[in-house]
């Protein structure tokens, strides 16, 4: 379970910078994900050997000045319910604010680790203009330029202390995250499965005011739901949804094994959506696609193929994602649902016999061999199964720099295709022998 940090401020402070530089931080020391990142307000970053997910304020914020503030009090007070550590960011060059000083009062409240960065001091002069921030009542500061970088090493030195170890617990039983936009159907969907009477409910404690556990024992079926439906009260809902759908997503897959997203099919599969799968996709969780509401849909003008080829469209290139077409009203495909779910999570635990791998990938690979680059030839000699939680493959070959984000991919497929990893996060890594 990795720890969430959230980076609050008014408009124009270089947040979306400073979360910038800390993404690449990630990309500089940790191969880089492959994919692409569709959401530009959620990343992940790493320091001293500790893995933190970062949540941009920044980019949520809308209307005219005079919505303005409350727009952004509303986030700030959004970051500080899901977050674990929150990085508030001022600037030197205008100094304290009305609307630094509210944010602060809010922050002051909080018993939650916050660091305070005062941005633009890139000289002397500007160091000692900073001394004023101790006047917004958070004790110390950090003095950092993100736009150079400078200061931002003491900084995540401090925050990488309050980050908690990142325990690997091998749960018994699978975790299930039943997520998607608001009224997609995800409390349907569970109420369906679990029917009025829940059966055993465990809140399990230790992360903030968290997603609720259920966990689920019908049909032969034994997992934890982890619900993301109906947590916060729906009045706090109606505005700015879309943050608040990212900040209960993140929290939510970030705690699952599968992730499982409910689509409206009225609606199709819309800009939200697709950012939830990226950011399951991205973590390297399993996931299955529901399209809810199928029974809604004239079946003249929409077959399932023609959707489901929308949105396999959508999330190319990784198209290997089981989809199934319920509706959580008439129980229509519920149960298949979460049998397909399961199957994701046994197949996430494939170990592939090394000489197997070896005598299949090797021969196939000899055949369609990496594209040659600047006149050299890529040799691939040797290929094993990392002992990880979810499906890691090594490829040794002599010249592992050049091989191209496209053949990865096509390795990534062929092993799906003859190990049936479908819905299954892969990661392949080429190195030297």
């Amino acid at each position: 379970m990795s720890n969430i940090v959230a980076i609050v401020g008014r408009p124009n402070v270089g947040k979306s910078t400073l979360f910038n530089r800390l993404i690449q931080r990630r990309e500089a020391i940790v191969d880089s994900v492959s994919g692409v990142t569709r959401d530009r307000n959620y990343g992940k970053s790493d320091w001293n050997g500790k893995e933190f997910s970062i949540i941009d304020t920044g980019g949520y914020a809308i209307g005219s000045d005079d919505i303005f503030e409350k727009e952004i009090r509303k986030q700030v007070q959004l970051a500080i319910d899901e977050a674990d550590i929150i990085i508030f960011v001022v600037d030197v060059e205008s100094g304290i604010t009305p609307m630094d000083t509210e944010v602060a009062n809010i922050l002051r409240k909080v018993k939650k680790p916050i660091f305070t960065a005062v941005n633009k001091v890139d000289n002397s002069m500007r160091d000692a203009d900073a001394v004023e921030f101790y006047n917004l009542g958070l004790g110390e500061y950090y003095t950092i330029s993100s736009i150079n970088g400078s200061g931002t090493g003491e900084l995540l030195d401090a925050l990488a202390e309050e980050l908690e170890e990142e325990i690997e617990k091998e749960s018994v039983l699978p975790r299930f995250a039943i997520v998607g936009r608001p009224n997609a159907g995800k409390s349907s969907f569970i109420n369906a499965l679990i029917g009025e009477e829940r059966f055993v409910v465990t809140d399990i404690a230790g992360t903030t005011r968290d997603s609720i556990d259920t966990k689920y024992n019908r049909f032969g079926f034994d997992f934890n739901l982890v619900d993301t439906a109906g947590i916060r009260k729906k009045s706090k809902v109606k505005e700015d949804l879309e943050f608040y759908t990212v900040m209960r997503a993140v929290r939510a897959i970030e705690y699952c094994d599968v992730a499982i997203v409910v689509i409206d099919a009225t609606r199709g599969f819309e800009g939200q959506d697709e950012n939830i799968f990226w950011l399951a996709e991205k973590n390297k969780k399993g996931v299955v696609i529901l399209v809810n509401k199928w029974d809604l849909i004239e079946k003249e003008t929409n077959t399932m193929r023609d959707f489901e080829a929308k949105i396999r469209q959508e999330i190319a290139p990784f198209t290997d994602v089981p989809i199934l077409f319920i509706s959580a009203l008439t129980k229509q495909r519920i149960f298949k649902a979460i049998e397909t779910a399961v199957e994701v999570f046994e197949k996430r635990k494939n170990r592939i016999p090394t000489s197997k791998l070896n005598e299949t990938m090797l021969d196939l690979l000899k055949h369609h061999s990496p594209p040659a680059y600047k006149g050299k030839f890529v040799k691939i000699k040797y290929c094993m199964q990392l002992p990880t939680a979810t499906p890691q493959f090594v490829f040794f070959c002599n010249l592992p720099q050049y091989v191209r984000e496209p053949y990865k991919r096509f390795v990534e497929n062929k092993l799906r295709e003859l190990f049936n990893f479908n819905g299954v996060p892969i990661v392949i890594y080429f190195r030297k022998k």
